[in-house]
């Protein structure tokens, strides 16, 4: 028998939106606290709907709850980055071959693209880029595979959050995208699978290289590209 998740009240949902929207926009950053009372006057609520909305988002990964520390929004790191990225490299191509095999409809994923494509900031890009994603993945047929990549598409967010931070990639990843999107509405399951992974495993690989991928490069750039200024 199959559990219906209870419903979120509204007022804990609305600060839920606006905690996640903040941190997966860089407005609170990794390791940052999150004080109970004052996000309750910044958002006009008591400190019930504030502790809720907390603890949701730890579950889904963006926060951290600490009995010494408090609650900090999660810190980032390679070990991090690999382990939600290698979850969506064995889901989401396969979850997206799904979904084009069905004939499903992408219009939600062109309506995010163009949306991506068109942001005017850094955050609706991302956010854009968030909604593009999941609209690839959610079609697929089997809701059980959705809500799996349901639980990491935070976690994902705030890795590009980061990454994006120090090495501003959009263009390449929005060329990326556009094939990926192509090769679906032109119902080549496998094609548009393969590109997904390729386009998700380079993210990781370039954001946060293994010491031997980062060895490498160094060896590629030559012997003077670590050099600064005498």
């Amino acid at each position: 028998m199959t559990s219906v998740p209870t419903p979120i009240p509204s007022r804990t949902q609305y600060v839920l939106d606006a905690i996640r929207h903040r941190i997966l926009t860089g407005q609170l950053t990794p390791g940052q606290a999150l004080v109970e009372t004052e996000l309750a006057a910044q958002f006009g609520v008591s400190k019930t709907p504030v502790r809720e909305a907390l603890k949701t988002l730890a579950g889904t990964g963006l926060v951290v709850m600490s009995q010494y520390k408090g609650v900090t929004v999660r810190m980032v790191d390679a070990d991090m980055a690999r382990e939600v990225y290698d979850v969506r490299l064995l889901l989401e191509p396969e979850a997206l071959r799904r979904a084009v095999g069905r004939g499903a409809s992408l219009d939600a994923a062109r309506d995010a693209l163009n949306r991506a494509d068109n942001a005017t900031d850094t955050a609706e890009r991302s956010l854009a880029n968030r909604e593009f994603h999941r609209a690839l993945y959610l079609p697929c047929g089997n809701p059980l595979l959705g809500r799996m990549l349901d639980e990491v598409r935070d976690q994902a967010a705030l890795v590009s959050a980061v990454a994006w931070a120090a090495d501003p990639s959009w263009e390449r990843e929005a060329a990326e995208h556009r094939e990926i999107l192509r090769l679906a509405l032109d119902g080549d399951a496998d094609g548009a699978a393969s590109a997904l992974h390729a386009h998700i495993a380079s993210f990781v690989r370039r954001a946060f290289p293994s010491d031997t991928e980062a060895a490498e490069e160094t060896a590629v750039a030559g012997p003077h590209a670590e050099e600064g200024p005498s």
